[in-house]
């Protein structure tokens, strides 16, 4: 068994993101057994022949390594459709790295996989499920019998002694579920509730994505169930949560509810108090996080599709600290619109996907968060700025 010791937890507080991604996600192939309604991946039945050989990968994770510890992530498709899969987990865990997997929900992964994953040295199983029930779930994943061998994964990983986390997509088709599923999270024994808010790119239309004040509502769930929850909750495309979390705090310790000061990172990155806490600026794309595709295109997250390099031909690491597109979404003094101006910006900062994927612009204002600064206000009183609603009417690609 690989001894995952020597991979410390990545800590937040400590992190220099000019520097190193605190989160890597390597896409290993887009090759998949289910059809899911949202794919980023646009996930086909076939690997693609020009994926990252097992040697190119190595190399690849060695180039992680470079950074320091960041959290790496094998997603797909379905890192079970790459027959080398555990040696890659056993490799990565060898070097040091903290290695996470999210495989999908499909017969491939059985208890001797887990076993194979485990002894290897994964560090945590992430699972979806996108409803409380097996036809909320696979109607959105696309097969019959998802939700079922879903719910097996996670309890035999359990059984086995895996660290566990479930990774839900809202969208238009789960809203009203999203009670149901808080309920089911406390029954499944994980450590991390990872919610995603839908970016419409792959598969995922405008069309499917809930409203900003939708959103908003389902913000408040998530932190009234963050104060009792046995497990930690976070945010993934919405680092609007982020001000949620801090509104809240603010007004509970106005109220004599709360003696601590406001920690909006702990809950809104999903990491515990021992991990670190006081940074000002969040985890976005570009910004503290590194995804590489399946043939070794560099992206700022998987849900931006603007590769800066390639890692069959760049540096990864310089690519990360100097490419312009890097250095511009690190740069949250170019934020457009309510988000340059918006006194939550740098533990915030908008989703930069959402952003590019309604407007074309990576650098424009957040089209999904119904919060309105005081100053953006101020400057619409002043006609020097358009109301919320008429500014991305106009921008919307």
């Amino acid at each position: 068994m690989s001894d995952t010791a020597t991979a410390p937890r990545p800590t937040i507080a400590a992190a220099d993101f000019d520097r190193a991604p605190f989160l890597v996600i390597w896409e290993t192939t887009r090759a998949c057994d289910l059809a899911c309604k949202h794919c980023r991946a646009e996930a086909v039945s076939e690997r693609h022949p020009f994926e990252l050989s097992t040697e190119e990968a190595k190399r690849m994770m060695d180039a992680v390594r470079r950074f320091g510890h960041p959290l790496f992530v094998l997603t797909g498709g379905d890192p079970l459709k790459r027959p080398d899969i555990v040696e890659l987990v056993a490799y990565g865990a060898s070097i040091g790295l903290r290695v996470a997997m999210t495989p999908s929900g499909t017969p491939l992964m059985t208890e001797s996989v887990l076993r194979d994953l485990r002894d290897a040295g994964l560090a945590r199983l992430a699972v979806s499920l996108d409803g409380s029930t097996a036809a909320i779930h696979d109607a959105f994943r696309g097969v019959p019998g998802s939700f079922d061998w879903t719910i097996r994964m996670l309890r035999a990983a359990r059984d086995l002694g895996l660290s566990t986390q479930v990774n839900t997509t809202v969208s238009r088709y789960n809203l009203d579920d999203f009670d149901a599923l808080c309920s089911l999270m406390t029954e499944l024994g994980i450590v991390l509730w990872s919610v995603f808010f839908l970016v419409p790119t792959g598969r995922a239309r405008a069309q499917d994505v809930a409203s900003a004040e939708e959103f908003e509502a389902v913000f408040h769930k998530m932190y009234d169930l963050s104060r009792t929850a046995p497990f930690d909750i976070k945010s993934t495309a919405a680092p609007q949560y982020r001000r949620v979390i801090l509104q809240r705090q603010v007004a509970e310790r106005r109220a004599g509810e709360r003696t601590e000061a406001p920690v909006p990172l702990t809950a809104g990155l999903g990491f515990s108090l021992a991990d670190g806490v006081g940074r000002a600026r969040g985890v976005n794309d570009g910004d503290g996080f590194l995804f590489i595709s399946h043939t070794g295109a560099i992206y700022p997250s998987g849900f931006l599709p603007l590769a800066a390099g390639n890692v069959r031909r760049d540096d990864l690491v310089e690519v990360y600290r100097y490419s312009p597109l890097f250095r511009q979404l690190r740069d949250r003094s170019l934020l457009k619109g309510k988000c340059g101006v918006c006194e939550y910006r740098d533990i915030c900062g908008g989703s930069r996907a959402r952003a590019f994927a309604v407007t074309g612009d990576y650098l424009e204002a957040e089209p999904y968060c119904a919060h309105v600064p005081a100053r953006w206000r101020r400057m619409v009183e002043a006609g020097e700025a358009e109301p919320v609603e008429t500014y991305f009417a106009r921008r919307r690609a």
